[in-house]
């Protein structure tokens, strides 16, 4: 059996304000075909996120001219709850497409690492709820009106979800509502969707989302015809790696991901996991196509 894949890029993004490298920095890991078309292993740390995105780029390209299909996994959420694009009043269908051209004006990532995300998640804020609600987490400095430092109150029955269905499945996951501290996947979305969306807009249909864009499915050669890159949102956490002393977590778990991955599809096994997870329901489902996403490898 042929693999789906010929190399297997995995993203550890990071929402850093300013430049560096190292433990919880930008780490991205290729697994691709060498010269004697064997499989190896790759790790870069770029400084910025804007070096990651070209990196990035050009690793896709390169893959390209050789005729090789990549699946690339980020490590942050790639939709936001269900209810958030009305509750944003965001015209435009699907609402996760209308999601990303919302968040891409709005965000200002310069090269140098310094960024808007506390502004933004202040006025998103002020747009659903007028105060600071549902986004949390900043450092004191940075605090508004409508975005403190720490959550102000629990998610209500009225409210928007804590988390996707995704992250429920996920156990453990981090609420995409925390922008600041350890685990704070929502900075770390916020800076790197429209960073996803421009990769998007350069390649088109080459280039396929999943499942926001796909819908669930076990992938076959047939529906990967013209595609040359399958992005996904990965979760690291799910496999339990653990890193030897001295070495950087980041680094070893864009490793092991992109080598379980690749082992995967070794064996015929990971076109499966693009399909629907058995047990989800209806609602679900539709949620996670339209709007929320979905983990790679959740609920199985």
């Amino acid at each position: 059996m042929s693999r789906l894949f010929s190399a297997y890029l995995i993203v550890d993004w990071s929402a850093a304000a300013k430049p560096g490298t190292g433990a919880d920095s930008v780490w991205i890991g290729v697994l691709k075909r060498d010269v004697r078309f064997r499989m190896s292993f790759e790790a870069h740390n770029p400084a910025t996120r804007g070096e990651a995105e070209k990196l990035i780029a050009a690793t896709l390209d390169d893959l390209k001219k050789r005729g090789e299909r990549a699946l690339l996994g980020f490590d942050f959420p790639l939709g936001f709850p269900r209810g958030f694009a009305a509750g944003l009043n965001l015209a435009g269908d699907p609402p996760w497409r209308a999601v990303w051209d919302q968040i891409d004006k709005m965000v200002k990532d310069k090269a140098d690492n310094t960024n808007n995300r506390f502004g933004v998640g202040s006025e998103l804020n002020r747009r659903l709820t007028g105060g600071p609600f549902p986004f949390w987490g900043c450092p004191p400095k940075d605090a508004l009106t409508t975005l403190q430092p720490k959550r102000t109150r629990p998610h209500g029955p009225d409210d928007l979800p804590e988390f996707r269905h995704a992250d429920e499945a996920a156990k453990g996951a981090s609420s995409i509502w925390k922008l600041y501290y350890n685990g704070s996947v929502g900075g770390q979305a916020l800076l790197g969707i429209p960073a996803v969306k421009r990769l998007k807009l350069a390649r088109g249909d080459a280039l396929r989302v999943w499942p926001l864009e796909t819908g669930f499915g076990a992938l076959t050669p047939a529906a990967l015809e013209g595609v040359e890159v399958m992005v996904s949102e990965v979760y690291p956490s799910l496999l339990n790696i653990k890193a030897a002393p001295g070495e950087v977590k980041d680094l070893v778990q864009v490793r092991e991901t992109a080598e379980h991955f690749a082992k995967l599809d070794e064996a015929g096994k990971l076109a499966d996991l693009f399909a629907a997870p058995k047990g989800l329901d209806e609602a679900a489902v539709v949620a996670a196509e339209r709007e929320e996403g979905w983990i790679l490898g959740t609920g199985r």
